[in-house]
């Protein structure tokens, strides 16, 4: 099953419509969507190296302005959610301290989170929720999405051959790491 799936998605990031479902993906995986554009940008790129780079740059406009979604969901829906069950419990004053120290740091929360496995949508409702100041969020995501997206793709058009090769050989092996560091981006969310 795991090989019929890695196929289907050879397949896709093959065709004509790669590039659009990757923008969707990337958007949505940005708000509310779980699983990482990762999956389709890698095996987009290892189908054509020579695309790495605009196969990276609507991965990463796609998932800022996703993020914007994400940040506009955290801006009306905290008043309209979050703000009344923090009041039912009592809880308002924790949530400002939060938001102040979150916007004090907010910048570099962006960017832990959209360069590494934990999940950047949290970031971006966070972000909204919080107010942190809008061109403080966008820059930080620019600067974060850009670099995760780019360097996979430098890398990967650089390398692309071996690693095909390799991720082909050890699928099992890379889908259970791949599932480990989403997985564990997610468990990161009880410690924070």
């Amino acid at each position: 099953m795991l090989r019929q799936l890695y196929d289907w998605t050879i397949a896709l990031a093959e065709s004509p419509r790669a590039l659009w479902a990757l923008a969707v993906i990337s958007f949505l995986e940005s708000s509310i969507f779980p699983i990482p554009p990762d999956l389709l940008l890698i095996p987009m790129v290892l189908a054509a190296p020579h695309r790495a780079f605009l196969i990276a740059t609507v991965c990463t406009a796609a998932s800022v302005l996703g993020g914007a979604g994400g940040y506009l969901i955290g801006l009306v829906l905290f008043e309209q959610i979050g703000a009344p069950v923090l009041a039912f419990y009592g809880k308002e004053p924790l949530f400002d301290d939060f938001a102040a120290i979150y916007n004090q740091y907010g910048a570099w929360a962006v960017l832990i989170a959209g360069l590494t496995p934990f999940p950047y949508k949290v970031a971006t409702i966070l972000s909204g929720a919080t107010g942190l100041n809008f061109t403080v969020f966008m820059v930080s995501s620019l600067i974060a999405r850009g670099l995760r997206f780019y360097i996979v793709a430098a890398l990967l058009a650089r390398f692309g051959l071996p690693i095909r090769s390799f991720v082909e050989e050890r699928l099992a092996l890379v889908f259970t790491a791949f599932m480990v560091l989403l997985v564990g981006g997610f468990a990161a969310l009880r410690f924070v």
